[in-house]
């Protein structure tokens, strides 16, 4: 009778739909997407790139991180696993004299985050971050918890437009998804 009773409890686990931290720590069952946290510590860095256009709204230095598992998976197919994350850090650009240059741009403390994460499944039909097979989240420094993005369409769309042959990744900027 134990067996049994083991048996029905193990077919009806495996028959509920996955949940969204199934594929991703950082997404919830309603899509909420998280902001990883210590990314600089836990995530290997794919690349970086500097927009020192005092005018753009982009303005800052970007580095873009993602799990290690997603680096092997994209390097043996070329393309990025289901679950997986990518985090845009955008520091504040400073710039200044150095005795490798003049004028030298690094970044200093974090302005805000973007978050990607890859849903090969389309898990959140009609959510309007979760678009072109990925969810979309910004956060800001001054409050990292609270996702400021509403909607892909009207947030993250448009800068990603140009890289739709790439599934809306610029991966051209990010040396590591190469193997040396």
């Amino acid at each position: 009778m134990r067996r049994n009773a083991m048996a029905a409890l193990l077919g009806a686990a495996l028959a509920m739909p996955l949940q969204a931290a199934d594929f991703s720590p950082y997404v919830d069952a309603a899509g909420r997407i998280s902001l990883p946290s210590d990314v600089r510590a836990r995530l290997v860095h794919l690349g970086s790139w500097a927009v020192v256009d005092a005018d753009s709204p982009a303005r800052g230095f970007h580095d873009v991180y993602t799990e290690r598992a997603s680096v092997e998976h994209y390097r043996k197919t070329g393309a990025f696993p289901d679950g997986a994350t990518l985090v845009k850090e955008i520091r504040v650009l400073n710039t200044g004299p150095m005795t490798t240059g003049n004028p030298v741009h690094w970044g200093s403390d974090p302005a805000v985050w973007f978050v990607m994460i890859k849903d090969a499944k389309g898990r959140f039909p009609g959510h309007p971050l979760w678009a072109d097979g990925w969810g979309w989240a910004l956060y800001k420094a001054d409050d990292p918890a609270k996702n400021v993005a509403t909607s892909y369409a009207k947030d993250c769309q448009s800068c990603h437009v140009p890289a739709a042959a790439t599934d809306r990744v610029f991966v051209h900027g990010y040396p590591t998804l190469t193997a040396p």
